[in-house]
């Protein structure tokens, strides 16, 4: 008879790291099963810091609304703020994060053409965010309302151009991952760097979200 027969465990074929019949699970933690995977300890890790990026944003969001109506005697976001741009700008993000989704999809696949194109058309649509945010930017300083206008101002660039430092950072990265698949193909150590890339980027796009809605749509209101 058989170890597994004899003490009536089974197999795990999904590799789901538990056992049946009430036993002790495998890979959760430092005890029976040993230590936790490598994919489950860098993604913890990563959550981290994605957790305290969150925090930051929070202290910006805090500051902008503290400040929103600070505009010392010069134009406030209702009168500098134009809402199609900026629905544009939100339309690129969002796609964005829909082809990111379908990259990750095509490189569990091992598919490294559609992993390839997709990762293009995401960077393509991020590139298109940033040209138009820092268009609004360009505008709104060539007509005299720089972050040293008023507070308001101070506190409108900083928090939407943090964001724009971060999609910037995710480009490079994202450019780094295309070359990496391409050149080594869909490793383990690629694919946990894809996995944490995808969850930069979507994160971006939860950001944004709240700051479209905070900044623009109700800066934008009367």
């Amino acid at each position: 008879m058989s170890e597994i027969a004899r003490t009536g465990l089974r197999e795990d074929p999904h590799a789901l790291g538990h056992r049946r019949h009430g036993h002790a699970h495998e890979s959760s933690g430092h005890g029976e099963g040993g230590p936790a995977s490598k994919r489950i300890v860098v993604a913890y890790g990563f959550w981290i810091f994605l957790l305290s990026d969150i925090v930051m944003f929070s202290a910006f969001f805090a500051a902008y609304a503290v400040l929103a109506k600070h505009t010392a005697g010069g134009p406030s976001g209702r009168e500098l703020f134009e809402t199609p741009r900026v629905a544009l700008e939100t339309a690129c993000l969002l796609a964005s994060s829909f082809t990111c989704g379908l990259g990750n999809v095509a490189s569990v696949q091992r598919n490294m053409v559609w992993t390839q194109v997709w990762l293009l058309i995401t960077g393509l649509l991020g590139a298109a965010f940033l040209a138009l945010e820092a268009q609004e930017f360009v505008q709104m300083v060539a007509d005299g309302n720089s972050p040293q206008r008023s507070a308001f101002l101070s506190a409108f660039f900083a928090v939407v151009g943090c964001h724009g430092l971060h999609v910037s950072g995710g480009l490079l990265w994202l450019g780094t991952m295309m070359a990496q698949i391409w050149v080594k193909g869909f490793r383990p150590d690629i694919m946990r760097r894809m996995f944490c890339f995808n969850l930069f980027w979507h994160a971006l796009d939860i950001i944004w979200v709240a700051l479209f809605t905070i900044v623009y749509l109700i800066g934008a209101g009367p």
